[in-house]
């Protein structure tokens, strides 16, 4: 008789279990220096299994029926929506020190925005230099910032192009592109790292992907703020945080807590038959119109098929 009962989930240990200690000095250095690296998340067997699905996304671009990567840039290929993929990236996302750690310095109403990742190209060209990233609808003349945090995840090892954050740069402005000549006194944190290496950061803080970059870079970010907050006009524009699409397979066991975090039930962000409002492009309707024809010679083929074997078997009787 085969069970109906979802597997248990590998990295999930009960909240009690945690190092109420370890949680506290991670939260203090994310709340001091901005950015704190974290021990390792998962196991090697659960990693690698992340890099099996990530690598086969990247495998095509996406296009028509076939899954894949998108390219909106020249330098990175992306892979929206990773907690389709694996029951690793959402083991990651849910981590008991992570939400503990989330909890003491976004408070109880954040939730989990998004979560996809990218193949860095090489190249020696500063592609995405310096920035805070903007998500919340800026007030004129008011000077909150509200809180957003990543969590940063390798899946290959970096030893070039490695994410780089200055120091005690978070909560200072409201985030934006920031110019080499505006880049503030401070330490600048060069994280290298094998693949596995995870770290939180807030958004708000000045960072970058490092220069130059000498071999392709895997990495996953997700991003936890308070989804109640009002975004900026782009990203309603391109619904950027649309409602998390999810894998019914990867969620066995979830607390109610990892229910709100995923946004179960939560539609602030939803837009009811969304579509952008920049249509598809001039080449991407060439390609469709090709793909179109394509089908219907395909669709011939497959008649003339079937009539010459129906023809075939009337003669041999």
């Amino acid at each position: 008789m085969l069970s109906t009962a979802p597997p248990p989930l590998e990295t999930r240990v009960p909240e009690t279990a945690l190092d109420g200690t370890a949680v506290e000095s991670l939260y203090r250095e994310l709340e001091t220096e901005g950015i704190v690296v974290l021990p390792d998340l998962i196991s090697a067997e659960q990693l690698a299994g992340m890099q099996r699905a990530f690598a086969a996304r990247l495998s095509t671009l996406r296009w028509n029926n076939f899954e894949g990567y998108q390219q909106t840039e020249v330098h990175r290929h992306m892979v929206e929506d990773v907690l389709l993929l694996d029951q690793g990236f959402v083991d990651v996302a849910l981590h008991p020190l992570v939400k503990a750690i989330l909890e003491r310095y976004l408070g109880r109403s954040y939730e989990l925005n998004e979560a996809k990742g990218w193949l860095s190209i090489p190249t020696t060209q500063d592609f995405h230099g310096w920035h805070g990233d903007a998500w919340y609808e800026q007030i004129p003349g008011s000077n909150e910032i509200p809180k957003e945090v990543k969590l940063a995840f390798y899946l290959t090892d970096v030893r070039s192009g490695a994410f780089n954050y200055i120091k005690r740069s978070h909560r200072k402005q409201h985030p934006r592109p920031v110019r080499n000549d505006e880049i503030p006194q401070g330490e600048i944190v060069k994280l290298a790292g094998k693949a596995g290496t995870a770290f939180l950061f807030d958004t708000s803080g000045i960072h970058r992907q490092g220069v130059p970059m000498l071999e392709p870079r895997q990495a996953v970010f997700y991003n936890y703020h308070d989804p109640f907050v009002p975004l900026q006009q782009e990203d309603l524009d391109y619904y950027r945080y649309h409602p998390l699409l999810l894998n019914a397979a990867f969620l066995g066991n979830l607390s109610s807590d990892d229910m709100r975090i995923l946004g179960f039930g939560n539609k602030t962000n939803f837009i009811p038959a969304f579509q952008r409002a920049n249509g598809p492009s001039t080449l991407y309707k060439g390609f469709g119109a090709l793909f179109g024809v394509h089908t219907r010679l395909e669709n011939m083929r497959v008649r003339v098929s079937a009539r010459l074997r129906r023809m075939l078997g009337k003669d041999s009787r």
